[in-house]
C-alpha cells in the first residue's frame, strides 16, 4: 500500500521542485490548510509575512522580473484575494510568471453564500493565463504543477483556488512534479531575414538600435552590433542598465520617461533595429517613415507598434550573434557623431547640478549620492511617477546591476515591495529602493516587514508633497491643479518609530551624512529627502530651438528648466552635415 501525504504538503513540495524558496501572503481561515503545509515544510520554503496582500503580490512580480523565476503570492478568500489584484496585473502587463494561490471556503460550504465566500474564478479571468479551482484533494498537486507550467509558458499569472478542507486530506504520496521536464523553446532565426536586415542597415544614413528586455543576457552582443554598424542605442525603461550608462553610444530612453538624446535620435532615425521590445509609444516618438527591422520571439508582435520591413523571429542573443557573423563594419556616419555630441551635452548638463546645495534640494544631488554608494552589483527597485523619470536619467548603471519598476501597469507603491523581493532573492547584494512620497505612502506599512526579517535595505524617498507626474499632465492639458497636492509627513521619523533607522534630509550636508550612514547598513534604512516640487525637464516637448520656436518661448523654457546649456539636436546634425 502506497504511503500517504497531506494534499497541501504534496502541493508545497511541487512548489519546491520548481525552485520556489519563498512566498508572500497573510494567513486567513480559508487558507489555513496551506499554512499548515507551509509550517511542515518551513525548513525548505520560507513564508514571508507581509502587512498587506498587495505588497506580497507586487513582491512576487518583482521576484519574477529580477530572477526570471516564478514569483508566488497568496491571499485568503474574499478580501485577501481581492487585495492581490494590483500586483497580479503588474505581472500580467510586464509579462512575468507569477503563481497566486487563493483560499476558498470548505467545499461543502461553497455555493451557499458562506462567510467570505466569493465566486473567485470570474474575478481572475482577465488577469490570468490559467485559472482553476481545485475540485478534489488528489488533484491539488497536479493543478498547481500545471499552473506553474502555464505561467512559464505564457509569461503570465496563474491562479489556483483551493477549498480549505482539501489540503488536510491524505492522498497517495505518488505525485511526481514535471519541473524536471520543463524546457524553454529554442528559436533559430532565418538567415535570409538576417541578410535582409543587414542590407537595410548598410543603406541607412541614420540607423539606430532600440532595445528592450529581450536583450537580457545579450548586452555584449548588442553593444558589439551597435559598434559594428555605428548605431546609437536607445532602450526601454525596463531595459535600463542592460546597456552600460557610460557607453558613449547609449542615448538613454525615449518618450516621457526619457532623456533628451533618446528622443532626439528616435525622431530622426531613418532605420530602426528594434530588438526584444513591445514599446507602446513608438507611434508617437519614432520616425514613422523609418525602415523598421523587428526582432522578437513572439511573431504576434511584428508590426504591432510600427510598420515592419523585416521581421526576424528568434532569440535576441542568437540574432545579434548572426549580425556579427554575417555583417561587416559600417563607416561612422555624421548622424552617429551628432548623436555622440548630443549625449555628451546632455550628460554635462545633468552633471552640472550634482553638487547643487539650494533648498529644497534638486534631485540630482540625491542620485549623485546613490551612485556614490552603489555597489557594482546593486539592485534598484524604483517606484512610479517622477521618480521613474529621475531614476532613468540619473542612475549610473551597468549590466551587473539591475533596475526594476512597474512598467506597463505603472502602479504606485511598487518600490518598497520590490525591495523586499530583491533582498530576499539576492540576500548578498545591495538593495536601494527609490520612491516618491506618494508611492511610499501606499506601501509604507511594510517597512515593518523589512524590520521583522532584518533586511538591510536602503529606502530613499523623494518627498515633494505632490503627485508630480499627474500635476505635469494637468499642466499639459491646461487644467487647474486639483487633487495633486498631498499632505507631507516625516517619513524618517515614522520609519524610526517602526524599528528602522530613519533620516529626514533637507540640506546637502544632511544628505551626505545620511548616505554615509547608509553605506554598510545592518538593518533597514529610510532616507526621506525633502526636494523641490519641480517638474523634470519635459524632454518629450523641448522648447530649445529658435528655428522652431520664438525666442521668447525659448527664453521662458530655459528660465523654468535652467536649460540654456542644452544644444538643439538640429545644430549637431548641421555640424556633421547629417
Amino acid at each position: 500500500m502506497a504511503d500517504t501525504i497531506k494534499s497541501g504538503i504534496a502541493m508545497v513540495k511541487v512548489l519546491e521542485s520548481w525552485g520556489v524558496d519563498h512566498l508572500y501572503g497573510i494567513p486567513g481561515g480559508s487558507f489555513n490548510s496551506t499554512m499548515d503545509a507551509l509550517f511542515n515544510q518551513r525548513d525548505s520554503i520560507k513564508y514571508i509575512q507581509v502587512r498587506h496582500e498587495e505588497t506580497g503580490a507586487i513582491a512576487a512580480a518583482a521576484d519574477a522580473k529580477l530572477t526570471g523565476k516564478l514569483g508566488v503570492t497568496f491571499g485568503s478568500a474574499g478580501p485577501g484575494a481581492t487585495h492581490l489584484f494590483n500586483g497580479l496585473y503588474d505581472a500580467k502587463m510586464d509579462h512575468v510568471p507569477v503563481l497566486a494561490l487563493i483560499g476558498q471556503v470548505a467545499a461543502p460550504a461553497m455555493n451557499t453564500d458562506f462567510f467570505q465566500e466569493l465566486n473567485e474564478n470570474p474575478m481572475f479571468a482577465d488577469v490570468a493565463v490559467y485559472n482553476r479551482t481545485v475540485m478534489t484533494a488528489a488533484q491539488l498537486p497536479h493543478v498547481v504543477d500545471q499552473a506553474i507550467r502555464h505561467a512559464y509558458k505564457e509569461s503570465g499569472v496563474a491562479v489556483v483556488t483551493i477549498p480549505v478542507d482539501l489540503g488536510w486530506v491524505d492522498i497517495p504520496d505518488t505525485y511526481e512534479s514535471t519541473a524536471g521536464n520543463y524546457r524553454k523553446p529554442n528559436y533559430e532565426p532565418a538567415v535570409a531575414d538576417i541578410d535582409a536586415a543587414i542590407k537595410l542597415l548598410d543603406a541607412a544614413k541614420r540607423p539606430v538600435m532600440y532595445v528592450g528586455q529581450g536583450i537580457r543576457g545579450a548586452s555584449d552582443e548588442a553593444q558589439k552590433v551597435a559598434e559594428l554598424y555605428s548605431l546609437p542605442i536607445v532602450s526601454t525603461v525596463l531595459a535600463k542598465g542592460l546597456i552600460p550608462d557610460d557607453n558613449p553610444a547609449y542615448m538613454g530612453t525615449a518618450a516621457r520617461v526619457a532623456t533628451k538624446p533618446g528622443n532626439d535620435i528616435m525622431a530622426n532615425a531613418d532605420t530602426i533595429l528594434f530588438v526584444g521590445s513591445d514599446f507602446p509609444f513608438a507611434a508617437y516618438f519614432f520616425n514613422q517613415a523609418a525602415k523598421f527591422i523587428q526582432v522578437d520571439i513572439d511573431s504576434s508582435k511584428f508590426g504591432k507598434r510600427h510598420h515592419t520591413d523585416v521581421s526576424i523571429l528568434g532569440d535576441a542573443k542568437r540574432v545579434l550573434e548572426l549580425f556579427l557573423e554575417r555583417g561587416h563594419k559600417k563607416d561612422t556616419t555624421g548622424f552617429y557623431k551628432a548623436a555622440l555630441d548630443d549625449r555628451a551635452n546632455w550628460m554635462q548638463w545633468v552633471k552640472s547640478f550634482s553638487e547643487d546645495d539650494r533648498t529644497p534640494l534638486r534631485v540630482e544631488p540625491v542620485y549623485e549620492q546613490i551612485n556614490r554608494i552603489a555597489k557594482p552589483d546593486a539592485l534598484f527597485p524604483t517606484d512610479v511617477g517622477n521618480v521613474t523619470i529621475d531614476s532613468v536619467r540619473f542612475l549610473d548603471m551597468t549590466p551587473k546591476q539591475a533596475f526594476t519598476t512597474s512598467g506597463w501597469f505603472a502602479t504606485m507603491g511598487y518600490g518598497l515591495p520590490a525591495g523586499l523581493a530583491a533582498k530576499l532573492s539576492f540576500p548578498d547584494r545591495q538593495v536601494i529602493t527609490i520612491s516618491g512620497d506618494g508611492g511610499w505612502a501606499m506601501a509604507s506599512q511594510d517597512i515593518i516587514t523589512e524590520v521583522k526579517y532584518n533586511l538591510p535595505i536602503v529606502n530613499v524617498i523623494l518627498s515633494n508633497e505632490s503627485f508630480g507626474f499627474i500635476k505635469a499632465e494637468q499642466d499639459d492639458t491646461h487644467q487647474s491643479h486639483y487633487g495633486v497636492d498631498i499632505q507631507g509627513g516625516d517619513w524618517g521619523a515614522a520609519a524610526t518609530a517602526l524599528g528602522a533607522k530613519g533620516f529626514t534630509v533637507r540640506t546637502l550636508a544632511e544628505l551626505k551624512a545620511a548616505f554615509k550612514a547608509a553605506e554598510n547598513p545592518d538593518g533597514p534604512i529610510v532616507i526621506d529627502v525633502k526636494i523641490a516640487d519641480e517638474r523634470p525637464i519635459p524632454v518629450e516637448n523641448l522648447v530649445l530651438d529658435t528655428a522652431t520656436h520664438s525666442q521668447a518661448d525659448v527664453d521662458a523654457f530655459n528660465k523654468t528648466y535652467e536649460s540654456k546649456d542644452l544644444v538643439p539636436f538640429r545644430e549637431y546634425l548641421e555640424k556633421y552635415n547629417a
